[in-house]
């Protein structure tokens, strides 16, 4: 789901190739796994004829007839599964209208994986990225399909507890591996600045909440004045950053407990490692009610399998050799703002009627509780209210 993004980072659906960002869009109700594809909806439709002629031309392996299903999810960029006689894709496009500078970067995506799939990293295989809007109508990329469990709700209750276990160990090495690569041994040292990270963060999704505001939210306001104060000292790293490492862009292998495929790479930028760890750790701060997903907090995880906070973030750092700057608060503050304002973003673009999923407008209800939860971890970090 992410919006409103300039250079550095971007969003997306889920299955085989992509995701949404943190909060995915998809009907409440009682629900295990995400992935789930089904009739194109309107708005979303392109000529699948003249895509088809031009798979023909552009990818020597593709041998038709082809059909075409929506993933449900993904506020921002509309995700396809495309499926022939012999094999599956994944087709990725920019959503239809207008749309704000540089937001949506599906080139930027296309890049991220194809660097990484030739690292080994557990990426669906990019195949090839049209640049001409006249195929589909906008630009896209195509990948390969990727079979996978997408878990919906984090405490996973249909797995053992030391399945689950090894699920959340092998999420956290990942996390760590890709934290590892340094960006010019990829070919990605220009994919984003380095330093002053949070700095240029916290503008930016501050200039992006402003320009899609719809109500006064004041613990946002506190969170705006107070955040660029509170940045910890720049330590100078930077690291590919995925921008919505969440359980929800994560494909676990349909039987055993091991991530086999990172989805939704349109929030990718150079980043601090610690605050693309505390975002996806964001499952164990998030607060009641601001998503549909749930929250790890107030649960008896030790009953579940899964470590605290403390001892996922320990784990992480075990792996990295990173050490932590600043308060751990501090990240959890800015992360809840960084998704309120993302947020934000989705119900202003629906407003304008160009949102990619189908619930767009009751995220609108999400933004004020990620604001508060957000305020009182600043609070935590020394924050005077």
């Amino acid at each position: 789901m992410s919006t409103l993004i300039e250079n550095e980072s971007a969003d997306g659906t889920a299955s085989a190739g992509t995701a949404s960002a943190d909060v995915p869009d998809v009907a409440p109700g009682p629900q295990k796994y995400l992935g789930e594809a089904g009739a194109v909806r309107d708005g979303s439709r392109f000529d699948e004829r003249r895509f088809d002629a031009w798979l023909r031309g552009a990818l020597p392996e593709y041998r038709g007839p082809l059909a075409v299903r929506q993933f449900d999810g993904g506020q921002s960029n509309p995700t396809y599964l495309v499926e022939t006689p012999s094999r599956k894709y994944v087709l990725r496009r920019k959503p239809p209208g207008a749309l704000l500078r540089s937001a949506h970067a599906v080139d930027r995506e296309f890049r991220v994986l194809r660097a990484l799939s030739a690292q080994g990293f557990p990426v669906p295989e990019p195949l090839v990225l049209c640049e001409d809007e006249a195929v589909v109508g906008t630009m896209f990329y195509v990948m390969r399909h990727v079979e996978g469990r997408i878990f919906w709700d984090c405490s996973m209750p249909d797995v053992s507890r030391q399945e689950r276990a090894a699920i959340f160990d092998s999420v956290n090495e990942t996390l760590a591996r890709l934290h590892r690569f340094e960006p010019a041994a990829l070919g990605l040292q220009n994919f984003g600045r380095p330093g002053t990270y949070f700095a240029r963060q916290i503008s930016r999704w501050t200039r992006q909440y402003e320009a899609a505001r719809t109500a006064d939210i004041p613990e946002m306001e506190k969170l705006i004045a107070w955040l660029p104060t509170a940045v910890p000292p720049d330590d100078g790293l930077g690291r590919v950053a995925h921008g919505d490492y969440s359980f929800h862009n994560l494909l676990i292998h349909p039987t055993e407990p091991r991530v086999v495929a990172v989805i939704d790479w349109e929030l990718s930028t150079i980043g601090n490692p610690l605050g693309d760890l505390t975002y996806h750790m964001m499952e164990w701060y998030r607060p009641p009610g601001a998503d549909l997903r749930g929250t790890l907090a107030g649960r008896d995880l030790a009953a579940l399998g899964i470590p605290s906070f403390e001892q996922y973030a320990a784990r992480y750092c075990e792996r990295t050799g990173f050490k932590l700057q600043g308060s751990w608060a501090f990240y959890r503050a800015y992360n809840l703002f960084r998704v309120a304002a993302i947020i934000q973003g989705v119900v202003h673009r629906q407003r304008n009627g160009n949102a990619a999923a189908s619930n767009a407008a009751e995220l609108a209800e999400r933004v004020r509780p990620l604001a508060q939860a957000g305020w009182r971890e600043a609070c935590a970090a020394g924050a005077v209210a």
